[in-house]
């Protein structure tokens, strides 16, 4: 969806690497995320202070394939290791339909799949996936159960402003991004958490060690790449650089996506599609309405609207 973006960056965003380089393991032996390039650091905190979605100082930063493989070790790491019993894993639905799965596959005792938040009563530790704006249905969300004993992981893939108004930069204990919704390049499978403690900072990089022992150096690079280009697009606006930054354009373009599906939507008279709240965006300084996306799989919202009108 994002190509025509990207295409006409040229050399912007090519690097070149030699045989010779990103040959061992380490990347940072200074670093905490030992294998974590530090030019990828560097270029996540600047987009999160550029956007001004997250916040990153007094966070230990921690590189995965993908968000997928960090939300398996933010589950690794949060679950007790000592308990006789898994710890219930939730979400409320409607969820990422992966998180079942995820949570379950390679049955390790340590934590299972409860199901729906807004129903989980029982009167124990828990682990709530908290995915904002939420997949599928696009809506904000907050944790649902708020009982002792709970932990919360915020999934913010599309915490981005072409998705949703930014409103205040995210201050949780443990959030997820990844550059496949961020940037739109799902190939390089590059995720990222911001944790707080630095305990569970560790052991999700155990995790990643025992896992895959640490993430594509490649990737981390051709990431830092693009991220840095998004933030320079931003801070150069206008110029003869960039005529427009990444997000406004990524904006522009879901806008119009979204404008079609409504339109598509109103003459079937078959389905309907919600009408999400403005709110104060800070990136564009400017009043904006969520408009979900999923990449080039819009239909996706069009298939889990269908269904929700034939359920009622």
């Amino acid at each position: 969806m994002y190509e025509q973006y990207w295409k006409p960056m040229g050399d912007k965003t090519t690097i070149v690497i030699p045989g010779w380089q990103s040959m061992s393991y380490f990347s940072d032996v200074t670093n905490l995320c030992w294998f974590m390039e530090p030019e990828l650091a560097k270029q996540i905190v600047r987009i999160h202070k550029v956007v001004g979605n997250a916040v990153t100082e007094g966070r230990h930063i921690v590189v995965g394939t993908g968000s997928s493989q960090l939300l398996l070790a933010a589950l690794y790491a949060l679950s007790p290791q000592d308990s006789s019993n898994p710890i219930s894993v939730v979400s409320a639905a409607p969820y990422y339909s992966s998180y079942p799965l995820m949570t379950d596959c390679v049955k390790s005792g340590i934590h299972k799949w409860a199901g729906d938040a807004k129903i989980f009563d029982k009167d124990e530790p828990y682990i709530e996936l908290v995915t904002s704006p939420n997949n599928p249905d696009g809506f904000v969300r907050h944790p649902m159960v708020n009982r002792t004993g709970g932990i919360l992981v915020h999934d913010l893939a599309y915490y981005w402003p072409q998705y949703t108004p930014i409103s205040t930069p995210a201050d949780n204990d443990l959030s997820l991004f990844t550059v496949s919704k961020s940037t739109g390049h799902a190939g390089l499978r590059i995720g990222w958490a911001l944790v707080k403690d630095v305990e569970v900072a560790k052991r999700m990089i155990k995790f990643i060690e025992l896992n895959t022992i640490g993430v594509s150096k490649d990737s981390q690079l051709r990431a830092a790449k693009v991220l840095e280009v998004v933030s320079d697009s931003c801070e150069q606006a206008g110029g003869s650089e960039y005529t427009e930054s990444f997000f406004h354009f990524s904006h522009t373009v879901m806008t119009e996506r979204w404008r079609l599906l409504r339109e598509a939507v109103k003459r079937s008279g078959l389905f309907s599609l919600p009408n999400f709240s403005p709110a104060h965006c800070n990136f564009f300084d400017n009043n904006l309405g969520t408009q979900p996306g999923k990449n080039n799989k819009i239909f996706v919202y069009m298939v889990y609207f269908f269904l929700k009108v034939v359920q009622s």
